[in-house]
């Protein structure tokens, strides 16, 4: 099935720390981006599924049909890079979107680094699938680099009463961003001491800093709603059992999905997630 795409035009760009980089976006599809309701009734994991071609610049048809793309040679298929929007401004009509950039590496990024105020973009979306529950006794919140842009805009949309305890992984000092959450929110900061892809395995993957953090950290009473994206060895398959098993976090309660894997494109992490999906199901583990 074919999607239409909305069509976005760069507004300035905004370096935020060595691999963070910002983009602004806006133009005469803004409206059409707007998710229904009320602003304080939208998800806060709003994201977008950006479209590039095969030379790497951004993909210029008008719609995106899978079925035809994966008929395509592996060369002449579009890509898609799903980002998360870090947050939309109604009065200026435009929306924020934050990428990692680790130098050449990969597509959107090394593209984000260099792309020049005025250029036209496509994306898919938004999707969206968690908001905090203002309910909720406490928050647990976890993440990369990748997951960043979510936790810092569920961060601000918390009450200001709300307690959370918040682990963040990035490479190191120069990558800590500044954040709005509410005064009972317990920031913690944690250094791999490099970019994601290219540390060793030994701060990375099952030995992810990122989860001894999380599996440290002081359990407070009442069963808090969860929030851990990131690399998905070390949420997949270390947070998520550690949240739904051992501390027994109910599903409807918990948001715990990989964003990324190690050594893989988006494509071949699509792939992987499927892969596993399906041995879960024939197991009978719930996600």
């Amino acid at each position: 099935m074919a999607k239409q795409m909305n069509t976005m035009t760069v507004l300035r760009r905004e370096q935020l720390s060595p691999h963070f980089v910002r983009l602004y976006l806006g133009g005469d599809e803004f409206d059409t981006f707007i998710p229904a309701g009320e602003p304080d009734s939208w998800d806060t994991d709003l994201y977008i599924k950006f479209a590039f071609g095969p030379d790497g610049a951004p993909f210029a048809g008008g719609e995106f049909d899978r079925k035809l793309v994966r008929l395509m040679r592996p060369e002449q298929q579009p890509v898609l890079r799903t980002y998360t929007v870090r947050s939309v401004d109604l009065e200026r009509r435009e929306i924020a979107v934050d990428f990692v950039v680790h130098g050449d590496e990969g597509i959107a990024g090394p593209w984000a680094a260099a792309v020049e105020p005025g250029t036209t973009v496509r994306f898919l979306g938004p999707g969206s699938g968690y908001r905090p529950n203002s309910a909720a006794p406490w928050h647990l919140l976890a993440c990369d680099e990748a997951g960043l842009p979510a936790v810092a805009a569920a961060l601000e949309s918390l009450p200001h009463d709300a307690v959370a305890k918040v682990f963040i992984e990035v490479a190191g000092p120069d990558d800590e961003l500044p954040l709005t959450a509410p005064v009972g929110a317990e920031i913690v900061w944690v250094h791999r001491g490099g970019p994601a892809g290219e540390v060793d395995d030994d701060v990375a993957g099952d030995n992810a800093p990122l989860i001894a953090a999380v599996r440290g950290a002081e359990w407070l009473d009442g069963e808090p709603h969860v929030f851990i994206h990131g690399e998905a060895q070390a949420v997949m398959h270390n947070l998520r059992g550690y949240i739904r098993k051992e501390r027994g976090v109910g599903a409807k309660n918990a948001s715990i999905s990989g964003y990324w894997r190690r050594g893989r494109t988006e494509e071949g992490f699509r792939k992987w997630k499927s892969d596993l999906r399906a041995e879960e199901e024939a197991s009978g583990v719930s996600a």
